[in-house]
């Protein structure tokens, strides 16, 4: 397991066992984004998908989720899945 400087957490994290997209794209988030952090985004975005209704064929909806996936990388506000309410711990 490599280790990343995560851009999330600011602190060298476990990083990913592969590239999580195609091309130079994929390999950045590779070497600056911790497994936990790309975890994190993904349940994000399999919450705005279903919320929202978003179609993976729709170009529109693709860059809006690489949109929400920078800000949520970067410790910036996201949108939320209106009906999400989170477990209870």
């Amino acid at each position: 397991m490599h280790k990343v400087m995560c851009r999330k957490y600011g602190e060298e994290m476990d990083g990913m066992m592969a590239p999580p997209l195609p091309g130079p794209k994929g390999q950045t988030l590779y070497e600056t984004v911790s497994r936990q952090a790309w975890e994190e985004w993904q349940q994000l975005q399999t919450r705005l998908i279903n919320e929202k209704h978003l179609s993976m064929l729709d170009p529109d909806a693709r860059r809006y989720l690489m949109e929400q996936m920078e800000r949520f990388l970067d410790n910036e506000p996201t949108d939320i899945a209106e009906g999400y309410v989170p477990p209870e711990k």
